[in-house]
């Protein structure tokens, strides 16, 4: 009688164990396992008939089970790439201008004196990469939480400028990389800041929309520290005072870079650790329906799917930017048009894409908080830290990138600044104000139409 007590006990925990796998078997929809157990208590068998249950329980785990498994997860994670794939290339109608950049390289090796065309369909290729860029980055903000993520969000917004960017560095193109980034701060503050004013004054034309004015301020207060650390430079080239003539002007470029990359990491510290609460959106005013608001938004991919397709696009815009780059000179020739509206105008527009997208979509929700730091946030990491960084980069690759963007761009620059501060001052917005900023950045964009940028200016060298 006292043997057969340790056998009670070891079916049991066999009896068990088959009812979790069963259990687990029937959660993730494998099988129809038979369950038809009776009560543990009752279950009184033979060693012999529990070695054959026991072997045909492992025969059913290293057989069906397995092969259910390995197909289940087989399909699993066939389901989860074409789903992947159909969420971030086709559920946005900008995506259809994605054929546009095999286009291009096909163009190009065929119709290799066609530069205006290759120009073209590259400009139209990185367009929808930058969209879903900026949406890739915003998907995997919802695994690293607000601060990592708001870090994120302004660097892989500037991603394709910085390649552009670094590529042209590459290849001794200064004046575009000076231009094109020049062109990004202009586009942001007027355009991209514009729109969102605009739109979010026109839907919400009941009332004045409000932001964190102390934010702003912070913001204005670099920008301006950028438009001197530019300005030196220039002034010391045009008024010939320079102690070493050809030297003094790069040396002190070189060091106003470090500063403002310094002054840039201690920005973060403040805006991300130190003084996170000044960052907070201002209340707003309950909408008409009894303060509804928008549902809490969630990921629609997973972090690893998230940080694949942000390699993937990086890698498809550093691509295309090749071909975007060495046919700007040609498309300048073909639509004779000036490389200085190409480089200021063109390529920022299609740069900002998703910085432009999402601006005015917060700005429609009366998020103007959020617009602000997508389109003011963006151009001052471009002036304090890609700017900086694209004259460090060429000081290591032995580049002569300068902070010398000549005085026409710098004044322009500067004027657009101070312009956008006093728009800030007040912390509202309304349609008018956005008006007023559009309007301004079509002065912008007619003066570079006619501007010519002066040839052999020295910057263009290795």
């Amino acid at each position: 009688m006292h043997a057969t007590v340790p056998l009670k006990m070891d079916d049991i925990a066999g009896s068990r164990t088959q009812r979790n796998v069963a259990q687990t078997q029937i959660e993730l929809g494998l099988s129809d396992y038979d369950r038809d157990n009776e009560d543990e208590d009752q279950i009184l068998i033979s060693p012999s008939d529990a070695d054959r249950k026991d072997h045909a329980f492992k025969s059913t785990m290293n057989g069906p089970l397995v092969d259910v498994l390995h197909v289940w997860t087989l399909k699993r994670v066939k389901n989860r790439i074409f789903g992947s794939i159909r969420i971030v290339t086709m559920q946005n109608k900008i995506n259809l201008l994605l054929p546009f950049g095999p286009a291009a390289v096909i163009l190009a090796h065929f119709l290799k004196e066609e530069h205006g065309w290759i120009f073209f369909f590259s400009l139209l290729g990185i367009t929808p990469l930058a969209e879903r860029l900026g949406f890739v980055t915003e998907q995997l903000a919802f695994f690293t939480g607000p601060t990592v993520g708001g870090l994120l969000n302004a660097t892989f917004g500037n991603a394709t400028e910085m390649i552009i960017s670094l590529y042209a560095l590459d290849n001794g193109m200064i004046r575009i990389v000076q231009q094109s980034l020049l062109g990004s701060i202009l586009s942001n503050m007027l355009l991209v800041l514009g729109c969102a004013f605009f739109m979010g004054g026109v839907i919400h034309h009941q009332k004045e929309q409000v932001f964190n004015k102390a934010a702003a301020v912070v913001n204005s207060g670099l920008l301006l520290m950028a438009v001197m650390g530019l300005l030196f430079p220039a002034v010391l080239h045009f008024t010939h005072t320079e102690l070493h003539v050809g030297k003094s002007e790069l040396s002190l470029s070189r060091f106003s870079s470090c500063v403002m990359l310094v002054a840039y990491v201690f920005y973060l510290v403040f805006q991300l650790k130190s003084h996170r609460n000044l960052y907070d959106p201002v209340d707003q005013t309950q909408g008409e329906n009894g303060g509804v608001t928008d549902e809490e938004e969630v990921a629609v991919i997973t972090h690893w799917e998230a940080i694949s397709w942000l390699a993937i696009l990086t890698a498809w815009i550093s691509f295309l930017s090749g071909y975007l780059v060495n046919a700007i000179e040609g498309a300048s020739q073909s639509w004779n048009m000036p490389v200085a509206f190409i480089s200021v105008i063109l390529l920022p527009i299609v740069g900002n894409a998703a910085e432009h997208a999402s601006a005015i979509m917060f700005a429609m929700k009366d998020k103007l908080d959020i617009s602000l730091g997508v389109a003011i946030g963006s151009s001052t990491q471009i002036a304090m830290f890609v700017i900086p960084f694209c004259v460090v980069v060429g000081w290591i690759m032995g580049k002569s990138m300068d902070l010398n963007f000549q005085l026409f761009e710098t004044a322009t620059l500067f004027i657009t600044v101070i312009v956008v501060a006093f728009m800030l001052q007040e912390g509202t917005s309304n349609y008018f104000k956005g008006l007023m900023l559009i309007l301004c950045y079509m002065i912008v964009a007619a003066s570079f139409f006619v501007h010519v940028d002066p040839e052999h200016t020295g910057h263009d060298n290795n």
